[in-house]
This record gives structure tokens, C-alpha cells and sequence, in this order.
């Protein structure tokens, strides 16, 4: 397998952070459902997997992580960030290797997530962490976080969707999810900038909960009224991948705007 190479990374990666303009608003996929969010010289990490710790887990067993991009950044690197956003337990959106490596780097960092895992992420990240149940919001280190719904296979309380607020801006997080139309009613009303989707979809052989495919995602993006559709959680492991192309088509057939993204890569928001 030919390990795919990030657009930016590294040294790289940390520079284009750095000169990204605080007069913007900007967003980097990390991989997977990771992203790195820069606003007004602050910065949110967004269900951030930068390690091979389940690389390791599943080494030598029938469902192996065999990891396809190679990593963006050392997460202690990154002593910059200020919060955290876990939206689910599972270690690629709770990775205890990056959470701690990040804590390590910045003393001061919080850490959200459903209230449902406070516990699991006070372990994994070593922080106190603010922990919201459906609809409740934090301020917190220049951002405003709200808790929306999310649908892992169904509705629970152990997931979430996230919507941040900055500014004028606001950012969906739909975390790991499949179609539900109360999702739908909770998040149009925000006026969502951008809204970062899955589209790995389900297949039962994968023996791991589905998520949206590339249609259904964008149509969940074109629902909410969102201005920019993202899609994530894809091009991580060989065993639980996607093409982005089913997205991308069905995005054009019904006029929604959208941005593929590398692992690495910069989306400066667009001006309201």
C-alpha cells in the first residue's frame, strides 16, 4: 500500500497555521473526523486522531487499522490549543496518545464532550472536562460550543454533534452520525458556514457502527442549509474507507456548495 501524503505537514503543516490571517476564520482537516479551527488567535481541535494507537490495538488480529495518510502533525506540537472537542468515545475521536500529548503541550487546555463519556475523557486526556448533554452550550476560551443530536446506527446519548460558533460563523461537527430528521430540525436553525459530515456508510462486514455515505451526507449538508459541505471521516483505515466522489456528485445535483479537502489543507471560511 502506498501510504497517501498530506497536503501540508509538519513543519509546514504548523506554518500555514501560523500565518493564516486572525482577521479570518480557518479550518485543516487532520484526517479522519480531526480538524485543527483557527479564530482570532484562538484554536479548537475537533475530534483529533494523530496517533497509531489503534494501529497498534489491532495489530495481528482479523481487523487490522491499517493506517492510508500519514500523520499531518505531532500532536505535542501543538501547545497552542485551547479546546478540545470529543464528539464519542471511540479512540478515533477520543485517542488518549493525542489528548495527552496535547495536554502535555498546553497546560491549559479544556476539554468537551457529551456528559454521557466525561468519564472515558477524563481519563484519556487527563482534563476535567466540560461535559454537555443534548442542547446545553459552553463558552469556553473564545468559542461557543453547543451539543446537537447525532445518530451512530441510532440516536443515544453516548454521541453527539457539535455546533461552534465563531463569530459569524458557525461550524456543524456532525460527528460520527447517520441520517435523522431531528438532526435536521436541531441544526438548520444555526445557519451553519460550514458542516463537516461522514461518508464512510455502513457495511456490516466491517463489524463497526455506519455512518452517512457520500449522498446521504451531502443531502444532510443541503438539509441543514449549510453554505459549505465538508466530508470526513474517510482515507484513515483501508478496512473503513470511502471515495468522496459519491459526495462530490451528489452535492452538484442538488446545488450545495462543497469542498473536498487533503489531509492538511487550509478552508478559510467564507465572509457571511
Amino acid at each position: 500500500m502506498t501510504v497517501i501524503e498530506p497536503a501540508l505537514a509538519d513543519d509546514a503543516f504548523l506554518a500555514d497555521v501560523e500565518r493564516a490571517p486572525v482577521s479570518a476564520a480557518h479550518l485543516w482537516w487532520l484526517g479522519q473526523s480531526g480538524f485543527l479551527v483557527k479564530h482570532r488567535g484562538r484554536y479548537a481541535l475537533l475530534d483529533p486522531y494523530l496517533s497509531d494507537s489503534l494501529t497498534r490495538k489491532y495489530a495481528g488480529t482479523d481487523k487490522p487499522h491499517a493506517r492510508m495518510t500519514r500523520r499531518v502533525v505531532d500532536p505535542a506540537r501543538l501547545g497552542f490549543v485551547d479546546v478540545v472537542t470529543a464528539s464519542h468515545g471511540h479512540t478515533d475521536h477520543l485517542d488518549p496518545d493525542t489528548l495527552r500529548a496535547v495536554r502535555a503541550a498546553s497546560p491549559r487546555l479544556r476539554v468537551v464532550c457529551p456528559a454521557e463519556i466525561a468519564e472515558l475523557a477524563r481519563e484519556r486526556s487527563g482534563v476535567e472536562p466540560a461535559g454537555l448533554r443534548d442542547g446545553e452550550r459552553v463558552r469556553v476560551l473564545g468559542f461557543e460550543i453547543e451539543r446537537v443530536p447525532a445518530a451512530h446506527e441510532a440516536l443515544s446519548d453516548e454521541f453527539a454533534g457539535f455546533v461552534l460558533t465563531l463569530g459569524a460563523h458557525r461550524i456543524y461537527h456532525a460527528g460520527d452520525t447517520v441520517w435523522h430528521d431531528e438532526i435536521v430540525e436541531r441544526v438548520r436553525p444555526f445557519e451553519v458556514t460550514v458542516a463537516l459530515v461522514p461518508i464512510n456508510g455502513s457495511a456490516p462486514e466491517r463489524r463497526v457502527a455506519g455512518n452517512l455515505d457520500g449522498a446521504a451526507a451531502a443531502r444532510l449538508a443541503h438539509a441543514i442549509g449549510a453554505r459549505v459541505a465538508v466530508p470526513m471521516h474517510y482515507e484513515m483505515f483501508e478496512f473503513n474507507t470511502a471515495s468522496p466522489e459519491e459526495f462530490v456528485r451528489e452535492a452538484a445535483r442538488l446545488g450545495q456548495d462543497a469542498a473536498v479537502l487533503r489531509a492538511g489543507e487550509r478552508l478559510t471560511l467564507p465572509t457571511p
